[in-house]
């Protein structure tokens, strides 16, 4: 009797809670955001991109994601880390996964670069560290909506240096036809202006690429840090696209988070 191989696939876990369980509305919902932005004429090679509902940071995500229309044709390869919220994670995880599922469609992940970096000591499978795991999945629908086809590295970062993540970076850089996104939101609960002084200073060490960024400055803190190490040896340049924070968008002004939205393109 043959064997057929069923691909594994990971599931959304989020649809219906950040953003919509339908395809047509989530597709409305992506585009109405898009031509909402301003846009910008950069050709960036990574992106800064916040991760919360879209009813929250929808809009601030839009803005870099609507750079990417100047790359759309070119971009083959999305390398996209985000932190683990859910599981404890030591070291970079990926998902053992074939394909990543949102209501758009699937995401084929690209094995040729899983392949690549797993023999790094800080680079594990953990299935677990995506199975929930909202900071990657909420991208997808965007990127399906600017790029069309594409593979996926997805990342769930845990406790890792930022030397840790810089070094699986420059395993995948390549070239034009890939694109990093690295998932973060900024600080967490703070009063609005509070939030609002802590974001601009966390915001203008990214854009001197200056380290340490603290985690709780950013959840992603260790993905945006590996980006800067590795910003500074490629000559990135960053460029703020949108700042804003759930008090300016659909929340409370008692307690907010930030979000950010940042470009990197060579200098």
């Amino acid at each position: 009797m043959t064997n057929i191989h069923s691909p594994s696939v990971r599931k959304p876990a989020v649809a219906g809670l950040f953003y919509p369980a339908g395809a047509q509305q989530l597709s409305d919902d992506v585009q109405r955001l898009m031509l909402e932005t301003e846009q910008y004429t950069l050709t960036p090679k990574a992106l800064i991109v916040p991760h919360a509902g879209y009813i929250y940071s929808g809009a601030i995500a839009a803005t870099a994601y609507r750079t990417l229309h100047a790359v759309a044709k070119t971009v083959e390869r999305v390398v996209l880390l985000g932190p683990s919220h859910r599981v404890r994670v030591h070291g970079l995880a990926l998902p053992g996964a074939e394909y990543f599922d949102t209501p758009l469609g699937s995401v084929e992940v690209d094995i040729e670069a899983v392949r690549s970096i797993s023999d790094l000591p800080q680079v594990i499978t953990n299935p677990e560290a995506h199975e929930l795991e909202h900071s990657l999945e909420v991208q997808l629908p965007f990127l399906q909506q600017v790029l069309g086809g594409f593979k996926v590295l997805p990342l769930a970062v845990g406790m890792a240096s930022a030397k840790d993540v810089a070094e699986v970076l420059d395993r995948v850089w390549g070239d034009d036809k890939t694109l990093i996104v690295i998932s973060s939101d900024l600080s967490h609960y703070l009063p609005y202006t509070v939030a609002q002084q802590v974001d601009s200073a966390t915001v203008q060490s990214i854009l001197q690429l200056k380290l340490p960024i603290a985690h709780d400055q950013a959840c992603g803190a260790t993905p945006v840090s590996g980006l800067i190490v590795a910003a500074r040896k490629h000559h990135l340049k960053p460029y703020l696209l949108d700042l804003r924070n759930s008090g300016d968008t659909a929340g409370s002004r008692d307690q907010v988070v930030g979000y950010a939205a940042i470009a990197f393109c060579q200098n």
